[in-house]
């Protein structure tokens, strides 16, 4: 049995997403997807005294995105966003447990990165949590499958086919466009990830938020990270 899981990358994304990473033995990056304003693509959010803080990666034309631009294609506008969000990550973790343990790893990858692309950064942040968090699912990226089919139901298909895989994990949120019957006939089945039941862990001020980036949950609890994930 193989698991596969096909999915856009994120920036710094959740720890369920990471999960979802974690329980699949082979990752497709499928950023040949359109890019959408206001996704998960390009930003995410930090704990901060205040609440939740959005950081985001500016890019480019993001006022005339074309509607055939793929996340792939899309470019950070410059550097500047490194240094920003960098500031504002030592800012309201510095005094995080571990912050000093991982932050030279961090500050490399903001300050050092030479990335471009979206996919290229966050592939670059992918590569450090995964070491951290001892992920060694396989990653490859959807342009080295053959992307055939009319609708996104046909994609998904021809690409777990093609990987040999034949258990498919899926997040609940496509539940409204994907068709369940053509992947039971093409004999996959669907794993439906479970977000549910989160258990909460020592996070910096309270009260608790549960959907912000897997750093927040890796500055405050390092090794014992793996103790707060699903698949783990």
């Amino acid at each position: 049995m193989k698991k596969l899981l096909i999915y856009q990358s994120y920036y710094i994304p959740w720890r369920g997403y990471f999960d979802m990473i974690n329980m699949a033995d082979e990752f497709v990056i499928y950023d040949s997807s359109q890019y959408s304003k206001n996704g998960f693509y390009n930003r995410n959010q930090i704990k901060t005294p205040n609440g939740q803080q959005w950081i985001t990666i500016p890019v480019k034309n993001s006022h005339h995105i074309s509607e055939h631009q793929k996340i792939r294609e899309t470019e950070a506008v410059d550097d500047i966003w490194r240094r920003k969000h960098w500031n504002a990550i030592c800012l309201n973790y510095a005094k995080a447990p571990y912050f000093k343990e991982y932050r030279e790893k961090f500050e490399n990858l903001y300050l050092n990165g030479m990335e471009k692309k979206l996919t290229e950064i966050n592939m670059s942040f992918f590569k450090v949590i995964f070491e951290i968090l001892g992920i060694e699912t396989e990653i490859k990226q959807d342009y080295e499958y053959e992307l055939m089919g009319t609708d996104k139901n046909d994609k998904l298909i021809n690409i777990i086919k093609q990987s040999g895989a034949n258990v498919y994990i899926s997040s609940p949120m496509a539940k409204n466009y994907m068709e369940e019957e053509k992947f039971k006939e093409a004999g996959i089945e669907i794993e439906w990830m479970d977000y549910s039941g989160y258990p909460e862990y020592n996070q910096q001020y309270p009260p608790f938020e549960m959907g912000v980036t897997i750093l927040d949950l890796i500055f405050n609890e390092g090794k014992n990270s793996r103790k707060f994930m699903k698949s783990m």
